[in-house]
């Protein structure tokens, strides 16, 4: 595959590019890096928003959060496949795994990010021919304390903050909670 830079001279349009991500903010803040390297974008935070967006506008590359409300992104993966067969599609997650990775690539992706990925690693990914998923996986995969500051933080934003909706969703104690996110964000 070519590299960007022959991609944008190539074409009178820039290239498209379809990120799915129930991430508002990622998808906003890697939307606009993306644009500003020259690519069109466009945004969806579901599979069915998705498959709706592709069908109108037949994006060239697609980037898939692999866990969002409804169907995983590997879920998706066939389907965007069969509304836009020529589409280089890379899965992205915050929940890495090797299995994952593998079956990604059998679906059809052209490669598998981790979390966190800036515009360059994720064009680096869509633009690399030879994906080899036991490489796709980091040596130092996120910890598991990340992880779960991660999943509390993402369940708080879902319940705007309450405290105490999230405790009940996460099924914790409301003082354990306050406790935990009166902490330091764990390193990765």
């Amino acid at each position: 595959m070519a590299d960007l830079d022959e991609l944008l001279e190539g074409n009178d349009s820039p290239p498209h590019i379809l990120l799915v991500d129930d991430d508002e903010t990622f998808s906003h803040v890697l939307g606009r890096a993306l644009s500003r390297r020259g690519l069109r974008v466009t945004t969806a935070a579901d599979a069915e928003q998705a498959l709706a967006k592709a069908r109108a506008d037949a994006p060239d590359f697609a980037v898939l959060d692999l866990k969002m409300p409804g169907d995983s992104g590997l879920v998706l993966l066939p389907q965007l496949l069969e509304v836009v067969p020529e589409v280089r599609v890379v899965i992205l997650t915050g929940y890495s795994s090797i299995t994952t990775a593998v079956e990604a690539i059998k679906r059809g992706a052209c490669n598998y990010l981790c979390k966190p990925a800036d515009a360059d690693d994720v064009l680096t990914a869509l633009l690399c021919d030879d994906a080899d998923p036991d490489a796709l996986v980091p040596d130092n995969p996120i910890s598991v304390d990340r992880l779960q500051w991660e999943h509390i933080q993402r369940v708080l934003a879902e319940h705007e903050g309450n405290i105490s909706a999230t405790a009940r969703a996460l099924g914790m104690h409301r003082r354990t909670l306050q406790r935990k996110l009166q902490k330091r964000p764990v390193r990765r």
